[in-house]
Parts: C-alpha cells; sequence; structure tokens
C-alpha cells in the first residue's frame, strides 16, 4: 500500500455512513442508492477499506462479490476527493488482486466509465471476447415494461 495508508478487509473498521454518502452522491454508478440497499450489499460482500494511519479514517473503499473459488466482480471502488491523486485507487485495485490471487479464480472482472487507466496499472485489461457477455438489467426492464 502506499506509505501513509493501509488497507483491511475487516468489516469492523468499515464507516457504512460514510460509504453510503460517497456512493449515493458522488459516483455516477450509484447515485442515490438508498443506505438500506448500500448496507445490505456490504453484508454480501468481500469489503475492502483504505485508512489514514496517522487519522484512521477511511478515505477509500472497495467491494467484492466473489464465491472464493471461481469468479469475483469488483465493484462500488471509490476513493475520497481529498485523497485522489495519490494512487490510492489503483493500490486498491492491487490488494483487491492480491487478496484473491490465492483463491485460484479464473477471472476478476470490473465495468468501468472512466477508470480503464488506474485498472490497466493493476493488471486489469479489456476483455479478448466481449461478445461472449451478456447481462441482465433489471433495471431497464423496469423502465420499459419487459418482462412484466
Amino acid at each position: 500500500m502506499i506509505d501513509g495508508y493501509e488497507v483491511s478487509t475487516d468489516p469492523a473498521r468499515l464507516d457504512p455512513a460514510r460509504i453510503h454518502h460517497w456512493l449515493s452522491t458522488d459516483a455516477y454508478w450509484a447515485l442515490g442508492r438508498s443506505r438500506e440497499k448500500q448496507d445490505r450489499a456490504i453484508a454480501g460482500s468481500l469489503n475492502f477499506g483504505v485508512y489514514d494511519t496517522a487519522s484512521g479514517a477511511q478515505v477509500a473503499y472497495a467491494r467484492v462479490v466473489t464465491d472464493h473459488a471461481t469468479f469475483a466482480w469488483l465493484c462500488d471502488v471509490y476513493v475520497d476527493r481529498a485523497a485522489r491523486g495519490k494512487g490510492l485507487g489503483t493500490a486498491l485495485a492491487g490488494a483487491v488482486r492480491d487478496h484473491l490471487a490465492p483463491h485460484g479464480l479464473r477471472r476478476i472482472l470490473l465495468a468501468t466509465h472512466d477508470a480503464h487507466g488506474v485498472y490497466a496499472k493493476a493488471g486489469f485489461e479489456p476483455l479478448d471476447d466481449p461478445e461472449h457477455w451478456m447481462a441482465l438489467a433489471f433495471s431497464r426492464q423496469r423502465a420499459t415494461g419487459a418482462g412484466a
């Protein structure tokens, strides 16, 4: 990790109120997410917090949905605006990668609109065969009335 910061997967160290505030007000993929939904997401995931070693304050967060055997989805990666520009996002992605490596997963996936360079530094790259992947987006179905 970067000097002056530490990463932890200890759920007791997480600041759920801060995480919810970050994501629901400043993360394009989670704007307006309810606190109840965020708390459920935290409870069902492997969570990573980055903490300032001097103050103990949480300055970044990432969540991983995984079976710990074959697959993981890295999501909700967020670095507090005041702590950006120090390489914490790349370091956090690397910490997730390193934590999951012993499990022998086939792949770790993520989606990003604008942070490809951050994740590339941690070894992530575009899918070789994106045409093989599909998604079921419930929010689109509800919006269009499909599947009703």
